[in-house]
């Protein structure tokens, strides 16, 4: 085995995802510049079970062995294979539970009453009206009304259909 470079980001906390010297591992990775990576722990080299499964994966799919030296785990044996899969599988299960999590209180908020997603912007459609007929472009509709000009233009259209249906009406109980 022949050592090829050192990457240490000294200085820098483990628990981001994305650390200069760690970049520049999962570069020269993708180069093809080693077959295995070796580390002193997997805690020094990620903080968290889903980034470590993350740069492992990446490692599979390249053809590179990964080893830590402290928990005895080399992906190129069977056993380091099974740790990899069972670290995968933990994984797994923490995202779905994690989503069942997620669903169960949308659930609950929807049982509550709770309005869930963007609030909707009421927009008064005379309005824009009387200020489409003074000439306003929509984009100055939209600012005078605090709504951008998509949303004043779609309030507009809706406006003039209802506006339409109830002339309509009228003309119709003459």
């Amino acid at each position: 085995m022949t050592l090829i470079d050192e990457y240490v980001d000294t200085g820098i906390s483990g628990a981001k995802d994305r650390r200069p010297e760690l970049d520049r591992l999962l570069t020269d990775a993708h180069r093809r510049h080693f077959d295995s990576v070796v580390v002193w722990r997997f805690d020094r080299f990620a903080r968290s079970v889903s980034h470590l499964l993350r740069a492992l994966e990446t490692f599979r799919s390249l053809g590179i062995e990964f080893v830590s030296l402290s928990e005895q785990v080399d992906t190129s044996t069977p056993a380091g294979k099974l740790v990899f899969t069972v670290l995968g599988a933990v994984a797994e299960l923490e995202r779905s539970l994690i989503a069942e999590r997620v669903k169960a209180g949308l659930r609950n908020a929807r049982a509550k009453g709770k309005r869930l997603g963007r609030p909707r912007s009421y927009v008064d459609a005379v309005e824009i009206q009387r200020l489409r007929t003074q000439g306003a472009s929509w984009r100055a509709v939209g600012a005078a009304l605090g709504v951008s000009a998509a949303t004043a233009l779609h309030a507009s259209r809706k406006g003039r259909l209802k506006m339409s249906v109830s002339a309509e009406a009228v003309s119709d109980s003459i």
